[in-house]
């Protein structure tokens, strides 16, 4: 019996298609977020203008401040282009749509999702019924996300197929499995949900799939500015690790500490902005749309004097203890770097960012991420469920007595 199709026959054009749709989707989270942090700051209120009531609107001037006091924007300019990608994508508009440009005035603006003018196409339907669908699923007591096995693989949060969609018929959300089914194909094709492997597209049976997006993720808004992929950049660090070296944004450089202490300067980049390349001496750091400065080698020898198991980090009375750290990232990541497999260590630790705050070092054996064991996974794994996290993440390590 065959139960689904490579992901090879559905095509490189599908596989776009999802990207394309993804980034979307993620204009659209970050826009509703941003709409409900406003209404919860009493931004968005009812205004009166030549006798006339306007209501749940916000005022662009005032708007832009709030941006560049909670940090999502460094001036007025950025502020402002922010602002214009949201009304580009129809996410806002003018109150009057007299303006197709976000002007730093004291011009009248509302979310469309305010009065009922959001054009639900069939693409922003799926973003808005898988949303709901996983927000549903979080809030209700259930079993449906689960570590399971699959192809010699093991993976966290994954759904069976056959049991999303005996949950989508005792939900009221579909009426026929077939109904549950095509919801199923629809999520996978515009990005919400995935193939654990990536080899089948949605069937009802024992295949297992995740979430790709979190909606839970608190996005910064200048994330609409810069054009990203979602995947884990395939480097010897993960992608959100390093922090700023200045704080005026007129050089976006970061610091890497080697095993020797040497430090090396690598271009500056986001944690959810990354592109990299690895070569035979060493990998390459780069992110094109925050800089144009040419890469920078860094150093890919590994701190640790040797490599340890599992089994070695778990074996009571051993050299090793626990320890956990609560780390809160800022505007540019977490300040740390990740790599090895099975299981992963600290490589490096900016001094000056929040990990380093919360005591954590080099050398240093990741054991779990916000209670997930992550001891038997590579750092490609640990990146992905960090990038795709809280701002906020609870790591367990083993540190050598």
């Amino acid at each position: 019996m065959v139960l689904g199709r490579d992901m090879d026959g559905i095509g490189h054009t599908m596989q776009k298609k999802a990207a394309e749709l993804e980034r979307l989707a993620e204009v659209l989270v970050t826009g509703e977020q941003l709409r409900l942090r406003l209404h919860e700051a009493k931004v968005i209120k009812d205004r009166r203008h030549h006798l006339r009531t306007y209501p749940n609107c916000f005022v662009a001037k005032e708007l832009i401040d709030w941006l560049i006091e909670h940090k999502e924007a460094c001036d007025r300019d950025t502020a402002i282009k922010i602002m214009q990608k949201l009304l580009d994508q129809s996410i806002v508009h003018h109150v009057c749509d007299e303006h197709r440009e976000f002007k730093d005035l004291k011009l009248f603006y509302r979310f469309r999702k305010d009065d009922g003018t959001f054009p639900l196409d069939s693409e922003a339907k799926v973003f808005m019924r898988g949303q709901r669908i996983y927000e549903k699923m979080m809030n209700t007591e259930n079993n449906l996300l689960q570590t399971r096995d699959e192809d010699g693989g093991t993976f966290e949060r994954t759904l069976v197929a056959s049991e999303f969609i005996d949950w989508l018929l005792k939900e009221g959300e579909m009426a026929t499995r077939e109904e549950a089914e095509q919801l199923g194909r629809r999520l996978l094709e515009h990005g919400i949900i995935q193939h654990v492997t990536n080899k089948h597209h949605f069937v009802n049976g024992p295949l297992l799939y995740q979430f790709r997006m979190n909606f839970r993720r608190r996005r910064r808004l200048i994330e609409l500015l810069h054009e990203r992929g979602r995947c884990i950049p395939e480097s010897h660090d993960s992608p959100f690790c390093l922090r700023k070296q200045n704080s005026d944004g007129s050089n976006s450089s970061f610091l890497s500490v080697s095993p020797t202490k040497e430090i090396k300067v690598v271009v500056g980049v986001r944690r959810s902005s990354m592109s990299s390349s690895c070569g035979s001496s060493g990998y390459y750091s780069s992110s094109p749309t925050l800089s144009s400065s040419p890469p920078v080698l860094c150093n890919p020898k590994s701190v640790l004097k040797r490599q340890v198991s599992p089994e070695e980090l778990q074996t009571p009375g051993g050299p090793f203890i626990k320890k956990t750290f609560t780390i809160v990232g800022d505007a540019v990541g977490w300040g740390f770097v990740v790599r090895g497999s099975k299981p992963c260590h600290i490589q490096a630790v900016d001094p000056g960012g929040p990990a380093a705050a919360a005591g954590m070092k080099v050398c240093q054996f990741v054991v779990s991420v916000n209670g997930l064991n992550v001891l038997c996974h590579d750092y490609r794994t640990v990146s992905n469920l960090i990038l795709t996290g809280p701002r906020t993440i609870v790591m367990e390590v083993m540190e050598e007595v």
